[in-house]
């Protein structure tokens, strides 16, 4: 795979920023890098200008890049993907990160024929370069190509592929939802914390803070989840007694269960 590739990113809002923002932390030549997008926010038109990054409101004549990165709400995908369309040459892998857009609808809203696409489904700690995505290639994806769309992806997070674009629905009920729980699991927290007798502000550091720190523990520890939770629970202990209520009769495994099930439907409703 060459280092050097020509890359398009078409669309520039909180996704698009965070991508573009690893991209130039990972090296990447602001030279090749043209962004497509009438109206970016301010602080993408700073960091646009600041790096000398081509700026685009539509599609270029006569331009092809190697990489098109497809950044847009699923609501105005299929109006962008006709737009940027007359850009996607030979060599171009087209890449998305919409959530319901399937492999077969990219192929089609780029005109159809033999094009390389690749279905992503990225979570929102890539704002924070800590996210993780998931990439589905169609059968046009080359190896090259496969790892250019690698190299990007890592830029904002861990990076893995899947064969078979069905389990992107699981997917993005797992991870691409995700954070939404976690960020739940805080509240929940917090409100218990206020119900125990603990200050508003300082229930919601506590829950804040230790949410945080155990991803970073978790993220940072070879053990399993599993064992970190073993090795803070004593036998007989505060944390035994909470999690006596926890995973009591498997309440909140059962809990999660059905929030991955009725995540993973309304993808599959949304992807059609």
């Amino acid at each position: 795979m060459s280092d050097q590739f020509t890359l398009a990113l078409v669309g520039a809002g909180n996704m698009g920023g965070a991508m573009l923002g690893g991209w130039l932390a990972e090296g990447i030549a602001p030279e090749l890098i043209t962004i497509v997008d009438p109206s970016p926010p301010p602080a993408m038109m700073q960091l646009v200008s600041d790096n000398g990054i081509r700026h685009a409101i539509g599609a270029i004549e006569d331009y092809s890049p190697d990489v098109m990165v497809v950044a847009v709400k699923p609501q105005i995908m299929g109006a962008v993907l006709s737009g940027v369309a007359p850009m996607v040459g030979p060599q171009t892998v087209a890449v998305s990160v919409a959530a319901g857009t399937t492999l077969a609808a990219l192929e089609v809203g780029l005109g159809g024929g033999e094009i390389a696409v690749v279905r992503t489904m990225p979570n929102t700690p890539a704002l924070v370069r800590r996210g993780i995505t998931v990439a589905c290639p169609n059968r046009f994806v080359t190896a090259c190509q496969r790892g250019q769309v690698d190299r990007l992806l890592g830029a904002i997070g861990s990076v893995e592929w899947v064969d078979e674009e069905k389990l992107i629905d699981a997917v993005t009920a797992v991870s691409g939802s995700g954070p939404a729980y976690v960020f739940h699991l805080a509240e929940c927290m917090a409100q218990a914390g206020i119900a125990a007798g603990l200050p508003a502000d300082l229930a919601m550091k506590l829950a804040r803070e230790t949410v945080s720190g155990a991803g970073e523990l978790m993220a940072r520890s070879p053990e399993t989840p599993a064992k970190l939770r073993e090795n803070v629970t004593s036998p007989n202990g505060t944390t035994a007694a909470a999690l006596s209520v926890l995973m009591g009769e498997q309440a909140m495994e059962k809990l999660m269960m059905r929030a991955i099930a009725a995540a993973k439907k309304r993808s599959e409703e949304l992807s059609g």
